[in-house]
């Protein structure tokens, strides 16, 4: 990879990292409806082999749990906002509707952030192709486009967004930043 292309990457990378720090604390927002990250409602992460249960509120030992796969792509999700990527992988191997474009979608942005880009590219494609009104999908392809360098690419999926919730919604927002970060390098 030619060093200019690896110092975009760093940058890129480092402009992801700080807008995560920005984001708060180890929770993630619920929402296995698809849309914005954000909302009132936040999932725990719980230590490994433990699962959160919307339902009792509490981690409970993830061998033996009765959760549904909302619940677990949720908690999945969490886990993949606290950066344990791999661990939000197994979680999502454990929901029975793998064609779910939530779970496509997680599963995208976990192995996404496990470095595995072109792989995460593929999940997020099949989450499109499964329910293309969703907007955060189409955000994150995005942003993995912004990080292979297919700037058009990702401006395709910004204008999508912007047909699906305009250009106040988060996930106009944060993909258009993305763009705009990297046009600055």
């Amino acid at each position: 990879m030619p060093r200019v292309q690896k110092l975009r990457l760093a940058t890129l990378s480092a402009v992801c990292l700080f807008s995560v720090a920005l984001a708060g604390p180890v929770f993630a927002a619920g929402g296995y409806g698809g849309g914005s990250d954000s909302g009132s409602e936040t999932t725990p992460v719980c230590k490994k082999g433990s699962v959160y249960d919307r339902k009792s509120q509490k981690c409970v030992k993830q061998s033996g749990a009765n959760l549904t796969d909302e619940n677990l792509a949720d908690y999945a999700y969490a886990l993949a906002k606290a950066e344990r990527y791999q661990d939000a992988l197994d979680v999502l191997d454990t929901v029975k509707d793998q064609n779910s474009p939530v779970v496509l979608n997680y599963r995208g942005y976990a192995t996404r952030k496990l470095g595995r880009l072109d792989e995460g590219i593929g999940y997020y494609l099949k989450s499109v192709a499964a329910d293309p009104q969703y907007a955060q999908v189409r955000e994150y392809l995005g942003e993995a486009y912004v990080l292979k360098g297919e700037i058009e690419l990702a401006k395709a999926q910004l204008q999508a967004i912007k047909g699906l919730c305009g250009t106040t919604c988060e996930e106009y927002r944060d993909l258009d930043a993305a763009i705009g970060a990297a046009a600055k390098i």
